[in-house]
């Protein structure tokens, strides 16, 4: 009897992607990065520094790099930021060398920002990036989860919301819309646009080769 052996997986050479998360507060997308980031290994955070004052849950480095203004404005004005945008009256940026360096090393990289960052990464990297908005079924419904979060004052909260119709104004600007209606169903809706993104051609410069081999492949007789 002749055994069947499994072949080896195939790998091509690829150029890691850009994905970005953007939503108005509330709205899930940290939730939806979260649980993409534990079960996708093939993905790493890109962490954001930021002058926001950290929250009980957040870890300083892994959730984001926490730095004063001044340090801040000396890392933008040194062209360090691949993108950076003020929000809710805090300043929050993406450095530049991380985020290239898993590029070309075909790693794929999460950005877990607002409209004004994801269009400044459009304007610089647009090849690499993918672009995902999550809405809210609801503005009750939003206002609801930013209480139940219970990890900001009523005075952000209110800001919040304030901004949220003016950031939810940018979703034509994303390549897909996420309605966050059951938190279960959204998340699969990401990590399906995850998988068929990574499969595109112009992704995937290895192609080439591998599919040159195919055509000169003489088959054993």
């Amino acid at each position: 009897m002749i055994s069947a052996t499994r072949p080896s997986a195939v790998k091509i050479a690829r150029r890691g992607l850009m994905l970005v998360i953007s939503s108005p507060s509330g709205a899930g997308k940290s939730t939806i990065a979260g649980n993409l980031l534990k079960e996708d290994k093939g993905l790493s955070l890109s962490v954001s520094v930021t002058t926001r004052t950290r929250r009980p849950s957040e870890i300083d480095g892994v959730h984001y790099d926490f730095v004063s203004v001044r340090e801040f404005e000396r890392l933008r004005d040194s062209d360090a930021l691949l993108e950076w945008a003020e929000v809710h009256g805090n300043y929050y940026g993406t450095p530049r060398e991380a985020a290239e360096v898993a590029m070309a090393e075909g790693r794929d990289m999460l950005f877990d920002i607002d409209w004004q960052g994801a269009q400044q990464l459009q304007d610089k990297m647009s090849a690499d990036v993918v672009s995902i908005f999550v809405l809210p079924p609801t503005m009750a419904e939003l206002q609801s989860r930013l209480h139940r979060r219970a990890e900001d004052t009523e005075e952000v909260i209110a800001t919040r919301l304030a901004n949220s119709r003016s950031e939810i104004e940018h979703w034509r600007e994303y390549d897909y819309i996420v309605l966050n209606d059951d938190l279960q169903r959204a998340f699969a809706s990401v990590q399906a646009i995850v998988e068929a993104e990574r499969l595109r051609r112009d992704r995937r410069p290895g192609l080439f080769d591998f599919v040159n081999g195919l055509l000169t492949e003489e088959p054993e007789l």
